[in-house]
């Protein structure tokens, strides 16, 4: 089944895009878990908060019914996911983790978040 017979999404639950970003956020916590004491309130508090912004406003956006306030929403979530790519850069160069495999997710949700905002700019039409 392509995306385009895909039924809709009863709930942002349903939504790929969420689900993988929701895989992201546990990552981030699981990563930041083993940072130095004295980042807690610095990275790795800023790491988690981006990180959760994306599902967080893919979600409220979700239950949006005008097409300018979704799309607003989703425009946060790609702001977030790139404020996020900037610390898993940062935690690699302080070589507090290896993040290759969570830019790696970051990369994934990064181009679904694209493509579904794509997809409904297009149903504005």
């Amino acid at each position: 089944m392509n995306s385009e017979q895909r039924p809709a999404a009863a709930n942002f639950r349903g939504l790929i895009v969420w689900q993988k970003s929701h895989e992201l956020v546990l990552g981030v916590y699981r990563l930041t878990a083993k940072f130095p004491r004295e980042e807690m309130f610095g990275l790795t508090s800023q790491m988690r908060r981006s990180a959760v912004s994306v599902p967080a406003n893919i979600a409220e956006g979700f239950v949006k019914r005008g097409i300018s306030d979704k799309i607003r929403f989703y425009n946060i979530s790609q702001g977030s996911l790139e404020e996020l790519r900037y610390y898993l850069i940062l935690a690699n160069d302080l070589q507090y983790a290896e993040t290759r495999d969570l830019m790696s997710k970051l990369e994934e949700t990064s181009k679904l978040l694209k493509a579904y905002l794509n997809a409904i700019r297009s149903n504005r039409r």
